[in-house]
């Protein structure tokens, strides 16, 4: 007997309290009543002209027929369920960029641009991954990445995004900051380091500054590291251009005298030569290409000889019975 599509509901209701063997708890399930699912059950016996569960006063138990009817549904019911949630998931795989970078760039330069991207395309996803170790482009993993360095990486292919520059920067609060008004004084600041390749001995080189070995005393992991701490006054850090804007707008660093010294390593735009990319992933790498064009945020001039701020002196407070020059 070929199968007819009014026939699935009572397909449905007939698998589920066979897997349970208690039609209240499949009616709980598909949230029906038990003598709806009692009624269905009925409907695809009289159908197929055998019983399907034995009746008795502690329940129902499968005949061998509803054995065999069971075993095929609950296969039937479990491919359907697998195809179904692989074409959703297809489709919301579709939707979605997975984006690896590094911190830095994502909080200071990559997030304020964000709504712009959104607001052209409101239906994609965007996942942002942001360890610090180079991320494999396997299958499953990210669509496409944006590497600070100077390439080429095998299997990839890049593209370039932006150039960078470093100077120092220090909060406008950092004690002795009043004496620095020259790339020279820079170097009697507490230094703050990170692990980026150019560092304090290639900008006092750049500089002109000859001496000993300049000492960093402090050290962080990425650059966002170092600036927050500069922000808290432990020292003077190296800033990169393309990720220092967010800290001049609201003063929290100021630059320091000396040189714009450009970076031996670039941003750029990568993803695996091996194979396309998805069209929303290719609709975000545009888009950040595009970026490349927009004006860019200028730098401050230096500060030369910033003073503390000055200590307010309290003013007295006049006695409860009057100005002190009439009081006897």
């Amino acid at each position: 007997m070929p199968l007819r599509t009014d026939l699935l509901p009572a397909l449905a209701a007939f698998e589920s309290a066979a897997r349970h063997q208690n039609f209240a708890r499949a009616a709980e399930e598909l949230h029906l009543t038990a003598s709806a699912v009692s009624h269905h059950v009925r409907k695809l016996e009289d159908r197929l002209g055998v019983a399907l569960f034995q009746r008795h006063a502690r329940g129902v138990a499968l005949t061998a027929e509803g054995r065999q009817l069971a075993d095929a549904a609950s296969t039937a019911l479990s491919d359907m369920d697998h195809v179904i949630g692989g074409l959703k998931h297809s489709r919301d795989e579709d939707t979605v960029v997975r984006v690896t970078t590094v911190h830095s760039l994502t909080y200071a330069w990559l997030l304020p641009r964000m709504p712009g991207f959104t607001s052209r395309h409101p239906g994609i996803r965007i996942h942002v991954d942001t360890e610090m170790a180079l991320t494999r482009f396997d299958e499953g993993g990210p669509d496409m990445g944006i590497r600070y360095g100077q390439g080429p990486w095998p299997g990839l292919t890049a593209q370039p995004l932006m150039d960078d520059a470093l100077f120092p920067v220090a909060s406008p609060r950092l004690a002795g900051l009043e004496r620095v008004r020259e790339a020279t004084d820079v170097a009697t600041l507490p230094l703050i380091a990170d692990l980026s390749r150019q560092g304090w001995q290639d900008w006092f080189r750049s500089a002109g500054v000859r001496g000993p070995r300049f000492e960093e005393r402090y050290s962080f992991s990425d650059t966002t590291g170092a600036l927050m701490a500069a922000v808290q006054g432990l020292g003077a850090a190296l800033a990169r251009e393309k990720i220092s804007a967010p800290y001049f707008a609201d003063n929290r660093l100021i630059r320091l005298p000396g040189p714009i010294v450009p970076t031996r390593a670039s941003y750029f735009v990568v993803y695996p030569s091996h194979k396309r990319l998805r069209p929303a992933a290719r609709l975000f790498v545009d888009w950040l290409l595009a970026q490349r064009d927009t004006a860019a945020v200028p730098i401050p001039p230096a500060t030369q000889g910033v003073a503390p701020p000055r200590r307010k002196v309290p003013q007295s407070q006049p006695s409860a019975r009057g100005d002190d020059k009439h009081s006897q």
